[in-house]
């Protein structure tokens, strides 16, 4: 080993003088930070940290020579290889796959509403209480009639929030108007909060002429520059790298402001996932990733999926700071959501969010749910672990909801939906030549072909389309 070294100095003594390196090689020092975080608002909630959150960089090879010369090589205890530092070990030892112990769920509110004692959380005043409490109520309302809508065949497709109601509401509650939010299906709450009215809601299921994406996507499909939230994309995961770079985005451009993206727990065993959160944390973008874990993705439940324990020790491997949180405690969510976006701003970094809680309703108008999971299962959750109901007695505790004003916001509510979808069903449909507008700035031959064929097929096969119907 010391001829080694020897002949290294020799080597690099004269690379320096034949070919200037010693100008070339300088040294970075990166620290690495703490493994467990707090925030000043919520000083006891514990983020899961990376190893390392900065890039480690191979330590020039003169200071290595000169730390070669200040200490024996016996007593050396790192080596130095193009990916950093790292410590040796005589002892062959493989990583254990997991830990014996599960990182631990956060939460404020206990199953009946009250809150454990010693919780940190971020306190909610009474007005954004009873407005959050209101909206996951409307929330369920809308789900309900909607859900029924189709099984009427008065729209093609629909998909429930049910059990998830405290995710969409608390998360949004906590962010920025200012913030871009990059939704998977299962977060109408989060448009909800920013004031997309039941009339829109209505008008994208109808695919109507005031659907905003020109009724060419499925119901559920929702998007408004308005209110800073991408159009749904059916394909899974899509958004996660998008939302890296609408974080690095924000960050190029000085913003005051981050992207949140949501995922299912089925979304993480796609490729976009993985590429989505490296991108991130390579780039260091403000980007919260809130993660549904609800145990089902369709019919494949978590054992199935993956290994490891859950998402949020995903975070760690790609170097981004990760919390465990409850999904069914508004107020835990809430808290959570909102600490991870003064982290993902201030900070500059990227933050994910594993929300427990687990799908009531089936996972589509396309499933029927009982095929594979037991009815009682269902049934429990929806009652015994119902987050609108826990939040609500939280809420009532306090003094701030009656039973009257209950009645008379779900009454309301049921009320002004059913006349949005007797409003949007009155609308005429987008004529079918909008299939071929919005792709090129210039319409193409093709196009044009395929327009032609369209209206010829519709004239001479009228009798197929609904009475009205226009090309």
């Amino acid at each position: 080993m010391a001829i080694w070294f020897a002949r290294s100095r020799n080597l690099v003594s004269s690379l320096r003088q034949n070919l200037w390196l010693s100008t070339i090689l300088v040294k970075r020092d990166y620290f690495p930070r703490p493994v467990v975080y707090t925030t000043s608002r919520l000083s006891s909630t514990a983020f899961l940290g990376p190893l390392t959150s900065l890039r480690r960089e191979s330590t020039a090879v003169e200071k290595q020579l000169d730390l070669v010369q200040q200490i024996d090589v016996d007593d050396a205890q790192e080596l130095d290889f193009p990916g950093g530092k790292v410590s040796y070990t005589s002892e062959m030892k493989f990583i254990p796959e997991s830990t014996s112990r599960r990182i631990p769920c956060y939460r404020v509110l206990d199953e009946d509403g009250r809150i454990i004692p010693d919780s940190d959380f971020i306190p909610v005043n009474e007005k954004l209480a009873v407005k959050m409490y209101e909206q996951m109520a409307t929330l369920q309302v809308m789900d309900h009639i909607f859900y029924e809508a189709q099984r009427q065949g008065r729209i093609s497709f629909y998909l429930t929030s049910v059990g998830e109601e405290a995710i969409n509401i608390a998360s949004a509650a906590a962010l920025s108007p200012d913030d871009v939010v990059l939704p998977q299906y299962r977060e109408p709450g989060v448009l909800l909060w920013r004031g997309f009215t039941l009339e829109e809601f209505a008008n994208q299921c109808f695919g109507n002429k005031a659907d905003y994406g020109k009724g060419r996507q499925m119901p559920i499909h929702y998007g408004s520059n308005r209110h800073n939230y991408f159009t749904i994309s059916s394909p899974i995961a899509t958004q996660l790298p998008q939302a890296a770079g609408v974080g690095y985005s924000l960050k190029m451009e000085k913003k005051n402001a981050c992207a949140v993206t949501f995922i299912g727990d089925g979304g993480t065993s796609e490729g976009d996932f993985h590429a989505g959160l490296n991108f991130a944390a390579v780039m260091e973008a403000p980007v919260v990733f809130i993660c549904r874990n609800n145990g089902w993705a369709i019919s494949t439940h978590i054992s199935e999926q993956f290994r490891s324990d859950g998402i949020v020790v995903k975070g760690q491997a790609y170097g981004i700071r990760s919390i465990r949180v409850d999904g069914n405690d508004a107020l835990a969510v809430y808290s959570a959501v909102r600490s991870a976006r003064e982290m993902a701003v201030t900070e500059q970094r990227p933050v994910l969010i594993e929300a427990m809680t687990y799908r009531v309703g089936h996972h589509s108008t396309s499933d029927d749910s009982t095929k594979y999971r037991a009815a009682d299962e269902i049934q429990y959750w929806k009652m015994s672990r119902n987050p609108v109901n826990r939040f609500k007695k939280w809420v009532d505790d306090n003094g701030w909801w009656s039973d009257e004003a209950e009645s008379e916001l779900r009454t309301n509510t049921r009320k002004q939906l059913l006349q949005a979808i007797q409003a949007a069903e009155k609308w005429e449909k987008q004529p079918l030549t909008e299939l071929f507008n919005d792709v090129y700035d210039v319409k193409r031959k093709n196009l044009e072909e395929q327009e032609l064929g369209l209206k010829e097929l519709v004239e001479k096969q009228s009798q197929d389309y609904p009475p009205g119907f226009h090309v």
